[in-house]
């Protein structure tokens, strides 16, 4: 009984650190989605766009549940600039939910990555409020592909979010209308070690950035530093 008592300690004590690791390598991953998109040379997401984007959201290897027929969910990161006006450095990451209908690109059960930019302070408002339908709470439009001239379009001048995902090493725009975003309270805390949501983390900074994001913001920092609100 002795025993039995140790090893059920042991494990208990292990669970909150295998699911900080976890939360830390999504954001590993997410920081990879968005170096490989970043370095696509004329076809990935137009630099002007990030330029003039207030938040960043990553659902890096999202599958469709089985459970729901047709359904997806993902989990990934959402990472906006600091200060009121939202032209500061990128903050720390928050935890983020992606729940769906099915996006249509997943074959075989292929993995699809998601990349969003956030265009405004009416959009950041909505994703971080308690939970967004995308296309109903924040207009969202699939994003252009390539050169910084391609984003000079009326859908993409006035959409809150824009779009694009990456499946079987396709990069396109998609609309993910008609799914919502949340905050993924429980990976916050995992991460974090407290309960902390989504505005608390990336408006407020009430914590640091961990270890584990330090790639990811180094990447945002030194390819979208200045955030250019025209």
């Amino acid at each position: 009984m002795k025993r039995i008592t140790v090893l059920s300690m042991s494990l208990l004590l292990a669970l909150p650190a295998l699911a900080q690791q976890k939360e830390q390598t999504r954001i590993k991953e997410s920081a990879q989605v968005l170096r490989d998109i970043v370095g696509m040379p004329d076809k990935g997401i137009p630099h002007d766009l990030l330029d003039k984007a207030e938040c960043v959201v990553v659902f890096p290897s999202v599958k469709k549940a089985a459970f729901v027929v047709g359904g997806s969910y993902g989990r990934g990161i959402i990472t906006c600039r600091k200060s009121p006006n939202f032209n500061g450095p990128w903050s720390a990451p928050a935890m983020f939910a992606l729940e769906g209908a099915s996006f249509g690109l997943q074959i075989g059960g292929q993995a699809t990555d998601f990349v969003l930019l956030v265009m405004n302070e009416q959009g950041a408002k909505s994703v971080m409020s308690s939970k967004v339908k995308l296309g109903a709470d924040a207009s969202i439009a699939a994003g252009p592909v390539g050169r910084a001239t391609s984003a000079e379009t009326d859908i993409v001048m006035k959409a809150q979010i824009l779009s694009w995902s990456r499946s079987r090493g396709v990069f396109a725009g998609i609309s993910l209308a008609g799914s919502t975003m949340r905050s993924d309270n429980d990976g916050n805390k995992s991460l974090y070690g407290k309960d902390l949501t989504a505005t608390d983390i990336v408006i407020d900074g009430k914590v640091p950035p961990p270890p584990a994001a330090r790639p990811l913001l180094a990447l945002l920092n030194k390819t979208s530093p200045k955030h250019i609100n025209k």
